[in-house]
């Protein structure tokens, strides 16, 4: 359980007042590369705007809203449907990730 703690911690450092949905969130993200938006909502049981609000946050910020995002995810238009949105990990994302592992599994 210290393990999970501290890759709690480590996702919390970049935002200490982080909602759990929004770790939950990048955790899924992270477990499930290239997800669409609506597996992660359907999976997570959350709503259209929680997961907007969420994935938001993660990635860019809310526009109009002044706030900045984290920059963890990207949310990509699908080519094949253009009504979806593919989540995928940044580079910074993918580097956290792993730390995040190395804590856990190491």
């Amino acid at each position: 359980m210290e393990r999970i703690h501290l890759a709690f911690e480590m996702l919390r450092l970049r935002d200490r007042e982080m909602p759990g949905q929004v770790a939950c969130t990048f955790f899924y993200v992270a477990s499930h590369e290239g997800c669409h938006k609506q597996a992660l909502e359907q999976e997570l049981g959350m709503t259209t705007a929680s997961s907007s609000r969420n994935t938001d946050l993660l990635s860019k910020g809310r526009v109009g809203r002044g706030a900045v995002g984290l920059g963890l995810i990207t949310k990509e238009v699908d080519e094949t449907n253009r009504r979806r949105q593919v989540l995928k990990l940044t580079s910074l994302g993918k580097d956290l990730a792993r730390m995040i592992k190395q804590t856990i599994y190491d």
